[in-house]
């Protein structure tokens, strides 16, 4: 039987999701909580790997396995032995067909920013400090920019392998928060799929653009000629999350 979990971590401590030799993983230690539990090996499927330092609010994943269980009472059982920094948030026996990667219709990322000419330790660990407020108004029409299908190499890691560098964008919104004196800015994207630190890399030319080191030119042309100069770089890990995967159907 196939089952569909829905997940929450920290990634300051982990080497991102994949499985490697040389360091802990999400998925390790997931596939170790299900041994431990449970007494069987499983390979649990993510909707897409996250790098080391990216947080994920709503990651989902599946693995086969035949257990005695409630599809429903997985997450608790789950949790008793996973550390403070990994909790699976819903369990449920997964839709006839339901592939936690290839059924994925789409996916939102926050990247998060605050602005402080101090550093802030109870925001540093999730967000990234930008000491002046850039034009946010801005960056704001920037962001609209994005939106459609666009070709954006410019925007992916130089070592990725991909077969194409085409992806669609359905929303970039630039938000600014304000209280207490304090003022964070978040760029959500959500899109059919993401290139190896591309969203990162759009947060970075974002910021870039508000504080007029590009201009809203060179945004558009980054995407019509893939020049790696004309765009910004690539923010920190720290302040990714993943913040749900769609699949155009309840899965929980």
């Amino acid at each position: 039987m196939r089952y569909v979990l829905k997940v929450a971590y920290d990634g300051t401590n982990y080497g991102g999701w994949q499985i490697q030799n040389n360091a802990v993983t999400v998925q390790q230690l997931l596939q170790d909580a299900v041994k431990n539990v449970f007494g069987c090996e499983v390979n649990i499927t993510a909707s897409g790997r996250t790098d080391a330092g990216v947080h994920a609010a709503g990651q989902v994943c599946h693995f086969d396995a035949d257990l005695t269980i409630p599809p429903q009472n997985i997450a608790l059982a789950l949790n008793t032995v996973l550390p403070d920094g990994i909790s699976v948030l819903n369990s449920a026996a997964a839709p006839s067909g339901f592939d936690a990667n290839h059924s994925a219709k789409q996916k939102t990322y926050a990247y998060r920013m605050y602005v402080s000419r101090m550093r802030n330790p109870l925001k540093e660990r999730y967000s990234v400090n930008i000491p002046r407020m850039p034009d946010v108004q801005k960056m704001s029409i920037g962001a609209g920019i994005y939106c459609g299908e666009h070709d954006f190499k410019a925007y992916c890691a130089s070592r990725s392998s991909v077969k194409t560098t085409v992806r669609t964008i359905y929303s970039c919104i630039v938000n600014l928060s304000e209280s207490r004196g304090s003022a964070d800015i978040t760029v959500t994207v959500c899109g059919s799929g993401f290139l190896y630190n591309m969203v990162r890399t759009i947060a970075g030319t974002l910021l870039y653009l508000g504080e007029g080191k590009i201009s809203l030119q060179d945004i558009t042309r980054s995407l019509e000629n893939p020049d790696r100069s004309l765009v910004g770089r690539t923010m920190p890990a720290k302040g990714l999350t993943l913040e749900s995967v769609d699949y155009g159907t309840k899965i929980f």
